[in-house]
């Protein structure tokens, strides 16, 4: 293995055991901010991946999140397991397609916000048979606008301090 390689495999494990960290610390610690709503920490990571690394490294590290963060709580294949791949996957689909139009990190971090809370209640109106749940979404809307915000803001300035390590793309 090249060391380019090896380098980007490094990056890679590390953003995905950072999002893994974020996601735990803010479902134990941090919690509901407002009416269902989280911070989304662990978006940050996928922000900097996509932009980092590309878009085959955000996909792996969202899928470790959810999948190593819901295992590590005892959680995996529960409902909010399901919830969580539902926000993920859209989420994902709204960075890789933004990402193609390099758009702001912020409006792409507000859209991705968006995405998650519309894939999540998506999923939960899927899985507990009830349309009515759709109700809550302008709440998560509302929510998902200053959080999105909060998230690429952080991610901007990350980026701006780590930029110069030159990491190699392998999209």
């Amino acid at each position: 293995m090249n060391i380019q390689k090896t380098k980007h495999l490094t990056y890679l494990t590390m953003l995905s055991a950072l999002a893994i960290i974020l996601n735990i610390a803010e479902s134990v610690y941090i919690g509901q901010i407002f009416y269902m709503v989280r911070l989304g920490l662990a978006n940050i990571i996928a922000l900097m991946a996509i932009r980092l690394l590309g878009k085959r490294d955000m996909l792996i590290v969202n899928c470790m999140r959810v999948i190593i963060g819901n295992l590590l709580r005892g959680m995996i294949f529960g409902s909010t397991f399901w919830i969580s791949c539902g926000g993920v996957v859209l989420s994902s689909i709204v960075l890789i397609l933004l990402d193609r139009t390099n758009s702001s990190l912020m409006f792409t971090s507000v859209l991705s916000a968006i995405a998650h809370s519309v894939g999540q209640v998506i999923v939960v109106m899927m899985f507990y048979a009830q349309p009515m749940v759709v109700a809550i979404l302008p709440y998560l809307l509302l929510g998902s606008i200053p959080t999105g915000i909060l998230t690429g803001f952080i991610a901007e300035r990350v980026l701006k301090h780590i930029r110069p390590l030159k990491i190699t793309k392998f999209d």
